[in-house]
């Protein structure tokens, strides 16, 4: 079999992103660099072609995911999985992606109000992680995004949201 064919096979049918380690090391035999090779191949294989799906780097691995343009189709069909969240939610949330790893406090002082229940939400929903406690007064606990926030909203890394001036131009 065409290591290229098996490596699609994977990520159709993986549920989360495929790192190059797991495929590394599930894939015996086949080296690093034939695995990267035939994962770029795949790549512009989607890329170059007229399909409704792509591959692409997230939260670092790999995923097939459907096309922006056929969204509106696909819910038509598919339980919609999108992750609603509040106002004053996605608020807390940007807080923490833009200053992690921050306090709760801080989250607060920068909203202007109590961000308990939407750490809570954000928390319960596995966008947002405790990542340890913060050295100033008090040791507050301190919060960060994860992997899956990084999935949920199609980011290679957290270097990969828009910059405040990227922001400020739409």
């Amino acid at each position: 079999m065409e290591l290229k064919r098996i490596i699609e096979a994977v990520l159709f049918v993986a549920n989360r992103p495929v790192t190059l380690k797991v495929l590394y090391k599930k894939l015996e035999g086949c080296s690093r660099a034939d695995i990267e090779g035939a994962l770029s191949e795949l790549i512009a294989e989607y890329n170059f072609s007229d399909r409704a799906v792509e591959i692409i780097e997230v939260s670092g691995g790999y995923q097939m995911r459907t096309k922006l343009d056929y969204k509106e189709w696909v819910k038509r069909f598919a339980k919609e999985k999108d992750v609603e969240l509040t106002r004053s939610v996605l608020e807390t949330l940007a807080v923490i992606a833009y200053k992690q790893p921050v306090a709760k406090r801080e989250v607060d002082v920068i909203r202007g109000v109590d961000s308990s229940r939407a750490i809570k939400h954000l928390l319960e929903k596995r966008l947002v992680e405790i990542a340890g406690r913060n050295e100033e007064a008090g040791k507050p606990i301190a919060f960060r995004t994860t992997d899956r926030f990084l999935e949920v909203y199609g980011l290679r890394g957290i270097e990969d949201l828009p910059t405040t001036k990227e922001l400020e131009a739409l």
